[in-house]
């Protein structure tokens, strides 16, 4: 049925992440998000074992190296060295989750923008997804290009300065969720990678509230297993009420 959109679906961006949750419900949708899902299971609990077991040999390094006289830094340095791994780890886990689900998150989100909106693509099923595996990994390699070299700057002022770097490489991260889980739609349409970031500048209010909720998410056990799914439904819902308009003719909305 198609759904003529009057009002946007949700408010804010942060707004768009939680009403993922309830897409991810929706009849004929769920076994989409399976697949994300179970590379978000099976990735997450092994990369989190061993990350805990990389941190606690540090902590003890680090206690040792200190003596007796000044142990007592160690209850602020590794609460600050856990943060700090949540965040960097989060999106870098998140990156090659998506590398690894890419196709199927694209159908995914296919399959959301029709439940929302009616408008139909042209590729949709499994054996379209087989196929255009070596064109979704492309596009993920254009969102590693512009990610990494940012990354590494950010990254050496968050060894630089740890308070203020936390807040920049966080606010990165951010910027980046929204990049990743907007983009599947727009790659849905084959719209180009600088063309898609162009037009996430134009509303990047929502899209800040989107990639905060998703980075906060993404950082909270068990949470986390399923935020891929969930974003990449809201980020749908998103490009349905307010991107879809400027790409796909014969679609109404009166959201601005």
């Amino acid at each position: 049925m198609t759904r003529s959109i009057r009002e946007p679906i949700a408010q804010g961006g942060a707004g768009y992440f939680f009403k993922g949750f309830e897409l991810i419900k929706t009849p004929g949708i769920r076994r989409f998000v399976f697949v994300p899902l179970m590379v978000n299971l099976i990735l997450f609990g092994v990369a989190f074992y061993y990350l805990t077991l990389y941190i606690s040999d540090i902590i003890v390094d680090f206690e040792q190296w200190l003596g007796t006289d000044w142990s007592w830094l160690t209850m602020f340095v590794e609460p600050l060295l856990y943060v700090t791994a949540l965040i960097c780890f989060s999106f870098v886990f998140s990156t090659f989750a998506n590398w690894l689900a890419a196709p199927f998150n694209g159908l995914l989100s296919e399959k959301i923008e029709r439940h929302l909106s009616g408008h139909q693509l042209d590729d949709s099923g499994f054996a379209d997804v087989i196929k255009d595996i070596p064109r979704t990994l492309s596009r993920e390699w254009c969102k590693l290009k512009y990610y990494l070299p940012r990354a590494i700057g950010f990254f050496i002022v968050l060894w630089i300065l740890p308070f203020f770097g936390q807040i920049i490489w966080f606010v990165f991260i951010a910027w980046m969720m929204a990049i990743q889980y907007c983009d599947y739609p727009f790659d849905n349409h084959k719209i180009n990678f600088i063309d898609m970031r162009s037009k996430l500048s134009e509303h990047k209010g929502k899209c800040f509230g989107f990639g905060i909720s998703v980075t906060i998410a993404a950082m909270i056990p068990i949470v986390n297993l399923i935020v891929m799914p969930v974003a990449i439904c809201g980020a749908t819902a998103m490009w349905v009420d307010y991107f879809q308009r400027d790409y796909v003719s014969g679609y109404d909305s009166n959201v601005s």
